[in-house]
């Protein structure tokens, strides 16, 4: 499987976002974007435009991001895109390594008129599962605001474990969760059921 094909889910597609693309958007040009991908993306998008602008900054930092970049989060029934999901860098970058080896961390965003209907949930779940399966990471990071109490439900729900407390640049105070995922079953043992 090609790290960059769409990462689907019973009811998601998470379609990767080129450079070209989060460019086109950042400089306003939905029209160009919806094109590239095929489907409809809302002005939501730029209203909080620090997850493009990191995204661009990233690959130009490191060669290896690419796969781990931006996706927009897709209803295909709507051929729309109701959110993003991103890691925030290739595996076992320097800045997580007291909390895990080849840890990486993800941050999501569903727009307003798609929230509290589990999209978030799913596509945490999608994009954990890729890593493992895809690169074999299994520990996982998600820092989130004191204040941010349905991403603080969402983690929970998820299993990761408080570890932390950062502040950041732009956010302020952020709490840090890790999760573990379990290693994949060994060639010829038996799977849980």
């Amino acid at each position: 499987m090609n790290p960059l094909d769409d990462i689907r889910t019973p009811r998601l597609i998470l379609r990767h976002m080129s450079g070209e693309v989060m460019a086109a958007c950042l400089r306003g040009e939905l029209g160009r974007a919806e094109r590239v991908l095929g489907i409809r993306i809302p002005a939501e998008l730029l209203d909080r435009p620090t997850s493009l602008q990191y995204g661009l900054a990233r690959w130009a930092d490191d060669c290896r991001y690419e796969p781990w970049s931006m996706r927009a989060v897709v209803l295909p029934r709507e051929s729309a895109m109701i959110g993003h999901i991103r890691f925030h860098s290739s595996p076992d970058p320097e800045y997580l390594r007291r909390y895990a080896p080849g840890a990486v961390e993800f941050g999501y965003c569903i727009f307003r008129d798609y929230r509290r209907h589990g999209y978030a949930t799913e596509a945490a779940m999608a994009v954990m599962e890729w890593a493992q399966e895809s690169f074999g990471v299994r520990h996982f990071i998600a820092s989130v605001s004191p204040g941010n109490h349905p991403s603080l439900r969402l983690i929970g729900r998820l299993g990761f474990v408080h570890v932390g407390t950062e502040l950041d640049d732009t956010d302020g105070v952020e709490h840090v969760f890790l999760r573990v995922a379990s290693a994949p079953a060994s060639a010829g043992g038996s799977s849980p059921a």
